[in-house]
């Protein structure tokens, strides 16, 4: 859930900046989700082919968080770069 949300809450921002900012908020809930998905797994509340799974699903959002970022880091780049040409 709270990736998911800091991401809404970075697409309510106005500029990329916040966007990115948010972004990276999102990818650090997607850590702490990866260590309670590995608590749960440890405690015996998911089964191990569970946790695989949803450990591979959660590979797969940090990839597109990144990617994510990347783009929107880029556009910051390229706006700066516009903005001192003047």
């Amino acid at each position: 859930m709270s990736i998911g949300a800091n991401l809404a809450e970075g697409c309510g921002r106005r500029t990329n900046a916040e966007m990115a900012r948010f972004v990276r908020i999102s990818m650090g809930s997607a850590s702490e989700l990866d260590h309670h998905l590995l608590l749960c797994k440890d405690l015996g509340f998911l089964q191990d082919e569970d946790y695989r799974r949803t450990s591979k699903g959660l590979v797969e959002i940090r990839k597109m968080l990144s990617a994510l970022l990347d783009s929107i880091e880029a556009d910051l780049k390229v706006n700066a770069r516009a903005a001192a040409q003047g």
